[in-house]
């Protein structure tokens, strides 16, 4: 078999909520290594959110992050895209102006405002995973850098927001209390196009691995998408081929029944 490039989301596809691998997606995915073909994170987390020795200790080739604004390759960056300082000014007003609560999200920190998310159970685990790496942004006013961000949507005004940023961002809507908002023209998708390019490989010979609405675009442009069974509906209409789930070997066993190992 020729060589392959697979991209792998993180949540519910690498690790369940609980940040639980299985063994046996760990030995998947070297032995993917051992017969010539390469593994990425493709990821909705930025890089600075993407820090777990459990994870990172696999044994990827490179990372991509943000949604394809940040690639990592043999831990250097080959592509950063920094929201510039006139625009990351307006977004953070605009979404404050409708009553979103924003998390800022970087190459190096993360960003939030401890009032916004109180004792909100996921701002609590943003704070205890990210320690020094997060920093406030109204105390970092107009000094941020980020490539994305993450909002809190409860307000009646969500739309409203979303109407006012669109020149910008396009919107990954994961329920109706959360959304990603991420820069025009940047996708997981973008991101399996730009490692294509740099090992000037078929994008007919990639797998795409998800599990979620961030995933759709990863898996509409891979040659071959596959959702884990624990997977939204959502993503399962995009798949080639629906494995298992997360912690019944779904890795492994996809990788198994297309000859990937």
């Amino acid at each position: 078999m020729s060589k392959k490039i697979c991209f792998f989301d993180i949540d519910g596809t690498l690790w369940d909520a609980k940040g639980t691998i299985p063994v046996s997606t760990i030995s998947a995915i070297r032995q993917l290594h051992k017969n010539g073909h390469l593994a990425f994170i493709n990821t909705g987390r930025t890089r600075a959110f993407v820090h777990s020795e459990d994870l990172l200790g696999i044994g990827f080739d490179g990372i991509v992050a943000g949604c394809g604004t940040q690639i990592e390759y043999n831990g250097e960056f080959i592509f950063y895209k920094k929201i510039e300082d006139e625009l990351a000014i307006k977004t953070v007003e605009t979404v404050k102006k409708y009553g979103l609560k924003p998390i800022l999200e970087g190459k190096d920190y993360l960003y939030f405002d401890n009032e916004d998310f109180g004792d909100d159970p996921y701002g609590e685990f943003i704070k205890s995973d990210m320690g020094d790496n997060l920093l406030s942004i109204k105390n970092n006013w107009g000094k941020w850098e980020f490539s994305k961000l993450s909002c809190a949507t409860k307000s009646d005004h969500t739309q409203e927001c979303f109407d006012e940023l669109s020149p910008y961002y396009h919107f990954l809507v994961h329920n109706p209390e959360v959304a990603e908002f991420v820069p025009l023209g940047f996708t997981k998708g973008t991101g399996i196009q730009k490692i294509c390019e740099l090992f000037d490989t078929d994008i007919a010979d990639t797998y795409a691995f998800g599990d979620s609405v961030n995933d759709i675009d990863m898996l509409k442009i891979a040659g071959t998408s596959i959702v884990m069974g624990n997977g939204t509906d959502v993503a399962k209409k995009e798949a080639d081929f629906i494995t298992t789930d997360i912690l019944d070997d779904g890795i492994f066993n996809a990788c198994k029944h297309f000859g990937l190992i």
